[in-house]
């Protein structure tokens, strides 16, 4: 095996962007990259450790002993490592000896740019190249047409290790996925599906929420080119992707970026910045220009090299605030004297302008809990620059209102109209995600009240409400058929359920409510704006019935919706409506093919009796727990 020879893929350009914190493409320049030097082909290494006084390659090809394979430091303070190995192939294991300048600690880490890991609990780089071919221009072409925020945005959450699994209770694989959670995903008329962390991670408890390979798709489920496989086969059958990916801590794993040289490297030195009490793990530190780049490179390395539509940004509370989970002298505040993290702030802003910058026809999507205003506006304005945020306040009341008994439902009106006294200011998705079906909070399916019937009608009607409520939508698998049990990601879902009718019909109605909302252009053109909904009345508190208008941009696209929250079936129940001469039915959650009563409506006549502001009127009927859609 030949020693290290000199060589780099930097530029004095590259440099200064690096040390200024505007190097975008680092993992062009990064890592481990198969090449050829004056006609030997070997690989390349490039790592930062500015606190080292050596590093090593070290790997299957030298027993992994330190001092075989020393890379050479930069001559420009760049702190950077490299040098290029002749004689190294494809499938390479190695990781980088780190001796510190600091305390003469050693560290021995993967590369944090490797592009593919050992399988876990195995904790190696590998050094990789993929040769897939993509085919899926047709999608990328025209992708912005799918993503725009006035187009039907519908999300399937998907955890790939416990999605479905084969007989001997093992993961699918990526190819294997490409077949079946495609055709599902298609069949079941989502617009997109979000992926929790597929990056690599060491312990599968965590979800993948505890990243320790930024650039690598996680080996469980096979090699990075058959992860494109199935982003390639999801756009080919019409389907974005979004990726959960968390900016916000890394796990302090020996192999990861935690005191990766010997030093804070990647984290902030001060805990009360650098250590998250919640999640035991490690803050990046968002001051750094160097890690400024490691993240937003990382953004835009899955953006360019897997095609992916979207980026759905973890626990972005928690990076906005000093005192996040902190009690009092905990956390030390900024140079304003409040709560702000200005660092990640700033990070944040760079972050969005970037993505948005290079890649138009995407959208980012903030996980964020709190009243931190601006989060979808865009930077130039003051916001945060994120496409859509979740709407966890309206997640959250409209949880505690369902789980409540009918009886007491006229009580909490205001609980389930809440949400229209902010609904316009962000961009929000509305998710049932899977954090609300994990840790004792029981399925959605038990969170309603009820016998069987009401349960299933209760869950029906939540959809119905879900997906003719202002903002897109994201459902946690399991939740379109009502699944029974917890979310557990140690198994597959419990398909076994769609065996009963119930089952089916709320698997029905998901999939025909996606359908309505792709068809309807009322339910998505002005889906963030108050210029797309108008309350008929929100005041029958009496009878638990909530009636409203969603409008698209033409005059005649407007839909009429009726929420009966009761099980009491209310006939010749009257409502105001604009002039027109008969409303027809388009979807009714009480229907038999869903497991309802199937007291409907067919076509209702309008007569001209003022009602609830409007000069016309119409009686309909509605049935128990159900939602009912008009046009």
């Amino acid at each position: 095996m030949g020693k290290v020879i000199p060589h780099s893929f930097f530029t004095e350009f590259d440099i200064n962007l690096f040390k200024s914190g505007k190097h975008y493409r680092l993992y062009e320049k990064m890592g481990s990259h198969l090449t050829e030097v004056d006609g030997e082909k070997g690989v390349y290494f490039a790592v930062w450790a500015p606190s080292a006084k050596s590093v090593s390659v070290v790997g299957d090809f030298n027993y992994w002993l330190e001092g075989e394979h020393p890379l050479n430091v930069r001559w420009d303070e760049s702190g950077i490592w490299e040098g290029f190995i002749p004689g190294l192939d494809q499938g390479t294991l190695y990781k980088y000896k780190i001796h510190s300048h600091v305390n003469d600690v050693k560290t021995e880490k993967a590369d944090p740019f490797a592009r593919y890991s050992e399988h876990p609990p195995k904790t190696a780089s590998v050094v990789w190249a993929d040769d897939h071919k993509w085919k899926d221009g047709t999608w990328m072409k025209n992708r912005a047409g799918h993503n725009g925020l006035d187009k039907p945005y519908s999300v399937y959450e998907v955890h790939l290790g416990s999605w479905r699994r084969n007989a001997d209770n093992e993961f699918l694989t990526y190819l294997e996925l490409a077949d079946q959670l495609v055709e599902y995903v298609k069949e079941m008329n989502f617009t997109h599906v979000e992926f929790m962390p597929v990056m690599e991670f060491p312990y599968d408890p965590s979800w993948g929420y505890q990243l320790t390979g930024y650039f690598a798709p996680t080996s469980r489920f096979g090699k990075p080119e058959d992860f494109k496989v199935l982003v390639d086969a999801l756009h080919r059958a019409g389907i974005g992707v979004i990726l959960d990916w968390v900016p916000s801590h890394f796990p302090e794993d020996a192999h990861g970026l935690g005191n990766f040289d010997g030093s804070h490297l990647y984290e902030h030195p001060d805990r009360r910045k650098g250590y998250h009490p919640d999640w035991k793990s490690l803050i990046f530190n968002y001051g750094r220009n160097e890690v400024r780049a490691f993240l937003i490179s990382n953004a835009l390395y899955w953006l360019d090299h897997f095609h992916v539509d979207g980026l759905r940004v973890d626990a972005v509370a928690s990076m906005l605030y000093l005192d996040y989970s902190r009690e009092e002298g905990e956390w030390e505040p900024n140079m304003y004297g409040n709560n702000e993290h200005l660092e990640a702030i700033s990070f944040i802003r760079e972050l969005n302008a970037q993505v948005y910058g290079n890649y138009p026809g995407v959208q980012t999507i903030a996980e964020e809990s709190t009243a931190f205003s601006k989060v979808t506006k865009p930077v130039d304005v003051g916001g945060l620059g994120f496409g859509m945020k979740w709407m966890m306040g309206w997640m959250h009341d409209t949880l505690e209102y369902f789980k409540k008994e009918p009886v007491y439902r006229k009580h909490h009106q205001n609980d389930i109209t809440f949400s229209m006294t902010y609904a316009f200011t962000e961009n929000f998705m509305l998710p049932f995600s899977h954090d609300e079906v994990v840790y004792g909070k029981q399925s959605l399916l038990y969170r309603m009240p009820g016998d069987e019937w009401q349960r299933f009608a209760n869950l029906r009607l939540l959809f119905g409400y879900m997906f003719t409520h202002p903002g897109s939508n994201l459902l946690f698998m399991g939740g379109e058929f009502g699944q029974s049990s917890e979310w557990n990601f140690q198994q597959s879902l419990d398909w076994h359920l769609l065996q009963y009718d119930f089952h089916k019909g709320v698997q029905q109605v998901v999939r025909d409510l996606n359908t309505l909302y792709r068809e309807q252009p009322a339910l998505y053109e002005k889906q963030y704006s108050h210029e797309g909904f108008r309350w008929i009345d929100y005041g029958d508190a009496e009878n638990s019935v909530l009636t409203y208008m969603r409008m698209g941009n033409e005059p005649k696209d407007y839909l009429i919706i009726a929420c009966n929250l009761t099980p009491v079936p209310r006939e010749g129940y009257r409502i105001g409506v604009p002039k027109t001469r008969q409303l027809k039915e388009l979807f009714n959650s009480d229907a038999e093919k869903y497991g309802g009563s199937g007291m409907e409506n067919g076509v209702a006549k309008i007569s001209k009796t003022p009602w609830h502001g409007f000069d016309r009127s119409v009686e309909i009927n509605l049935p128990p727990l159900s939602v009912v859609v008009f046009r």
